[in-house]
């Protein structure tokens, strides 16, 4: 007995960790030797010159979502994609967006007149800053409007700088006020400033934040020089996707079945007040004027002089923002390569491909790197090794103006999705730095953290993995972040339940300014070219893991110990103005999660060490697929019913920032008491749901014992 189960333990080590310590977990042994050979091949076939050349392709000219030249791009992506052997489609939507940077006047008008810049300067270095296609600064979104009025400083522009000021006593109505980047999504400060009564917000990035005393500005360095300028969407609306066509796909208006529209005058929640972002440079010339109280200690910037939290009557500035908007074409180019044996089995891989000017780093780092894959992916199949599950490859337009071109696709194929979609991986800006990073839905992290102990980082004998975890001071557990807002992600995960990650290297970038293009990228960026390569060997891994496994490689387990975290946090939130209130009811179901998800990583390890046929494999797949669907509350939040996920979704008052269990800590921000038992029943009806699957899945794996 005892030699039976040593050597059962020995022959499930050899069946999913080969000499080289990759991991082949969901394989059985069948399945290995054909997985080892193309991961052999995804690992050998990136080159950084194929990397290269699509890069310099994608960001020859600024190609805003809408332009000819973001159709040239488009047309570049398809090209690509048909070229290595995929399916490419290129559905269209017809949304509701700026038609241009519109125009936009800014100048100081008391003591003195002054015109303030609102562009990048010429670098002589860089050919690509005299491109005449480069627009000013601006933000998509904005209001329009001519006003002129004092000033008021609002530190980054939070809920709570905004709160700060009226407890200080400084109104900022029928002003303007002047925020900077970080802290918060662009848009709230908008938001936060007309709600207070703002006339108008002019935005700038501090040189504390993101300037010189980060480090050397370009074209010396990397960080932000006095004119750069950070571009932006300003949308804040209550649900995510096309403004005229809440949750439902913007079809094109001349084909036979398009949706019904909203009137823009009907959408609550477009910005009114003019806004503009500005360079350092210029908010120098408004803050070195000001002349009321000293700001708080930590609203001090890195300007050299004393910020003033008023400029009183004697500075005022005229900010003019004239946006025009209406109906834009855009469109999605999706490259598929069709699975063998469950080609109704999605995994999809994307990232968005237009851009606010050139977009080196962000996107199309990630655009090069996903159209790399795709030739890799297609000469494999040329050679016969064709993955058993589809993989799609999805380049979405408009991401930059507000999530746009995924979010349409999502609320097209919503039921599609939600039947065939096993996951969806992030590849946004994916390689524009040297430092590995990612973020996953609890059930992925096993699978991204294995894969990088099996991926060379660049040409080095050391793994992602290795670099990872010594860059983050060798923790016990890899850092694996939460999901939030703020990319092409959150459709998938926030609104219908696939299970998502975003993962790729970075560093400090020139984001959204007419200086991330192809010479900065080759300078700064990524010299070596070492992120491409590897990131596309990583997305690679990942991908044929999904498709190729015996049983899919999710980690049902992993829910459990994450929701227990969570619950701790929210907890803590709601002591805060319930001192009685304890999360022990739904920590036992999350416990059972952990327990029954530990049994499944059991059983799924015992089952393939035998043969089962091909419908209980595929029972028990179509359950795994569907375990995150399990968070999916058709009601969904109180901040807005297009956030379904009770899991995961942005926080609805940065923007950016994750908030996990987020119909907890909304009502926790409002200190909502009344509402505490129905949403903790809301979320024992949901832990219970995703519990019982789990155990149902058990059975399913016993009966294959």
């Amino acid at each position: 007995m005892r030699i039976f189960k040593w050597s059962k333990f020995f022959i499930l080590f050899f069946l999913y960790v080969d000499v080289q310590g990759q991991s082949f977990i969901g394989f059985n042994s069948k399945a290995i030797d054909v997985q080892k050979e193309m991961e052999s091949l995804i690992i050998n076939l990136p080159k950084s010159e194929i990397f290269k050349k699509h890069l310099e392709a994608l960001t020859k000219e600024p190609h805003l979502a809408g332009t000819p030249a973001n159709k040239r791009v488009a047309d570049y992506i398809s090209k690509t994609m048909l070229d290595a052997g995929l399916q490419v489609e290129r559905p269209p939507y017809d949304i509701y967006l700026p038609l241009n940077a519109g125009k936009i006047s800014l100048e100081i008008v008391l003591p003195y007149r002054k015109p303030l810049n609102i562009k990048e300067n010429i670098e002589q270095e860089d050919a690509f800053s005299t491109n005449p296609a480069i627009s000013h600064g601006w933000n998509s979104f904005s209001g329009n409007g001519d006003v002129m009025a004092e000033v008021v400083y609002v530190n980054y522009g939070t809920k709570e700088d905004f709160e700060k000021l009226a407890s200080l006593g400084v109104s900022v109505k029928g002003k303007i006020v002047l925020a900077r980047y970080g802290g918060n999504f662009r848009g709230y400060k908008a938001k936060y400033a007309e709600a207070y009564g703002a006339l108008g917000c002019i935005i700038f990035t501090d040189p504390e934040d993101s300037g010189y005393m980060r480090g050397l500005v370009y074209p010396e360095g990397t960080f932000y020089s006095p004119s750069t300028i950070q571009r932006g969407s300003l949308l804040t609306l209550d649900y995510t996707g096309d403004p005229l066509t809440p949750f439902e796909p913007a079809l094109p208006l001349t084909g036979n079945n398009s949706v019904k529209r909203l009137k823009p005058e009907d959408v609550k929640d477009f910005h009114t007040i003019p806004t503009t972002p500005i360079g350092y440079e210029s908010a120098q010339e408004i803050l070195k004027l000001m002349k009321g109280k000293p700001v708080p200690e930590a609203w001090q910037g890195g300007l050299p002089f004393t910020y003033r939290l008023e400029g009183g009557a004697d500075l005022k500035v005229r900010l003019m923002v004239e946006q025009p908007k209406g109906i834009v074409r855009i469109e999605d180019v999706i490259g598929t390569i069709e699975g063998t044996d469950f080609p109704d089995d999605w995994i999809i891989l994307g990232c968005h491909y237009d851009a606010w000017e050139f977009g080196a780093s962000d996107p199309n780092s990630g655009t090069a790197m996903l159209l790399t894959l795709s030739e890799v992916l297609g000469e494999m199949a040329k050679k016969g090794l064709k993955p058993k599950r589809t993989i799609k490859i999805a380049h979405w337009d408009a991401e930059e103006h507000g999530i746009l071109g995924s979010t349409e696709w999502v609320e097209q194929y919503r039921s599609e999705l939600s039947k065939n979609a096993v996951a969806y991986f992030n590849a946004d800006g994916a390689c524009s730095g040297l430092s590995f990073g990612g973020s996953s839905s609890p059930s992925l992290k096993s699978l991204m953290i294995n894969a990088t102990k099996s991926v060379p980082y660049g040409d080095l004998k050391e793994t992602i993995f290795e670099k990872w975890m010594a860059a983050s001071g060798n923790p016990a557990t890899p850092p694996v972040g939460n999901l939030g807002g703020g990319s092409d992600h959150l459709p998938f995960y926030a609104h219908i339940g696939i299970p998502s990650l975003s993962a790729g290297m970075g560093g400090p970038t020139l984001y959204h300014s007419g200086y991330d293009d192809f010479h900065w990228y080759m300078k700064f960026g990524d010299p070596g070219l070492v992120s491409g390569v590897t990131i596309t060997r990583l997305m690679g891994v990942m991908a044929l893991r999904l498709a190729n496994s015996t049983i899919l490689p999710l980690d049902p387990a992993q829910y459990g110990k994450d929701l227990n975290t969570h619950l701790d946090n929210v907890q803590k939130e709601i002591k805060k103005f319930s001192p009685t209130y304890s999360v022990s009811k739904l920590k036992l179901i999350t416990d059972e999660i952990t327990k029954n998800g530990e049994l499944f990583l059991k059983l799924r390890d015992q089952v393939l060490l035998k043969s089962l046929n091909s419908a209980s494999l595929l029972a028990i797949n179509s359950r795994i697929k569907w375990l995150e669907r399990a968070f999916i509350d058709e009601k969904g939040m109180d901040y807005g019913a297009w956030y379904k996920s009770l899991y995961a979704s942005s926080d609805p008052y940065s923007g950016y920032a994750s908030w996990m269990l987020p119909g907890f800590l909304y009502l926790a921000s409002n200190k909502e008491t009344e509402k505490i038992a129905e949403w903790e029943d809301r979320y024992a009806k949901s832990f219970q749901q995703l519990n019982e699957e789990i155990k149902v899945i058990n059975e399913l794996l016993k009966k294959g014992k």
